[in-house]
């Protein structure tokens, strides 16, 4: 690694390997079905990995990732509205081979979807899309629920598979999730018996996150899970003690360039690499050290990164060489242009990111 210019976007293969396992372990155990989400890493390979260690398929957020991620399972779940003659033109030129699915939340996509599809002399899944709490999107009663899931069957080259929903408002440390995953529950459970009662009862409920990835059997009715962070994790998934520290997997290598400011040290990985985005641990900050965890990344600007050195006796030098765990993966990974494969501190290769970006039609 030391011949590596910085920034660099790390992936130690081994925490890579411990991940999957774990996760793949647990979904047999529940009788879940494992889809994971490939926004976080967008990189085929690491798509390859998660399906030879037992997902089902993959989950994308975009037309290129689901032609990207096409090549790595033939099962892919587009988990965001295509609206829009552009994507769903994309989504339709995907190889005769790929059963795709969509989640949606209301007519007017579905309208434009079933054209496409009837266009395109395909059949498209649909799973309509419900609002547990996030409050993003989603129908939000159950007989809006009803109502889609019919249109779904009256409409051509489609068909109505089930239902999901995205519980990313649940943020809590896992040990306290109680309440706001009973709350999920419940709330799910209305939707599935109003829906079984008109005689549309789901063959999928397709739901999840990284956050509640542990916890997921304890929804009840639920049939497939959806994380995406938890194959690299970062520092938000270690702060509510969905990974420990050990289990992050992703880390940008950094070069301190400064340390003239008294209690600090700079480094050449700033918001360009890391990303300025506020996390969830408790000491504040954008990132800490992989093996200094007690080093906070203090603050970001373009290019610079800020080390807190105040808690701490270690006083780098200019040129020491650091790795930082950001406070979200996914947005790290999508400012990189490569990932690099790492085992045992060596590096054993390189991959393109290749689903960043929209990409060429």
């Amino acid at each position: 690694m030391e011949n590596l210019e910085t920034p660099a976007a790390l992936v130690d293969l081994e925490r890579v390997d411990a991940n999957l396992r774990r996760v793949d372990a647990y979904a047999r155990q529940h009788g879940l079905r494992w889809r994971p989400h490939t926004k976080t890493h967008k990189v085929p390979v690491l798509a390859e990995l998660q399906v030879r260690a037992g997902a089902s398929g993959v989950t994308v957020a975009t037309p290129h990732e689901a032609e990207v991620m096409s090549a790595a399972s033939s099962d892919v779940f587009l988990a965001y509205p295509p609206v829009g003659a552009a994507r769903l033109e994309r989504l339709m030129r995907l190889s005769a081979h790929v059963q795709l699915s969509v989640g949606l939340d209301s007519r007017e996509v579905l309208e434009g979807l079933s054209a496409a599809a009837k266009k395109a002399g395909r059949t498209v899944g649909v799973l309509v899309e419900m609002d547990l709490g996030m409050r993003r999107v989603g129908v939000q009663q159950p007989a809006e629920a009803v109502a889609l899931a019919r249109a779904i069957q009256a409409a051509e080259a489609v068909e109505y598979r089930g239902v999901t929903f995205y519980p990313g408002h649940v943020r809590a440390p896992v040990a306290s999730q109680d309440s706001a995953l009973n709350a999920v529950s419940v709330r799910l459970a209305e939707f599935l018996e109003v829906l079984s009662s008109a005689g549309l009862r789901p063959q999928v409920v397709s739901g999840g996150s990284t956050p509640t990835l542990w916890r997921s059997h304890e929804v009840h009715g639920l049939t497939e899970i959806r994380p995406g962070v938890n194959i690299l994790n970062d520092r938000n998934s270690a702060a509510v003690g969905a990974c420990a520290w050990e289990d992050c997997a992703y880390s940008v290598l950094a070069t301190v360039v400064s340390t003239t400011v008294p209690g600090q040290a700079v480094i050449d990985a700033g918001a360009k690499a890391l990303a300025k985005e506020e996390g969830l641990a408790p000491e504040g900050g954008y990132g800490a050290l992989l093996d200094r965890p007690d080093v906070v990344l203090r603050s970001l600007s373009e290019e610079h990164g800020l080390l807190d050195l105040s808690k701490t006796e270690w006083r780098p030098r200019v040129g020491d060489r650091v790795r930082v765990v950001p406070n979200h993966v996914c947005v790290s990974v999508n400012l990189h242009e490569r990932l690099w494969a790492v085992r045992k501190g060596a590096v054993e290769q390189a991959w393109a990111i290749t689903g960043r970006g929209w990409g060429a039609p």
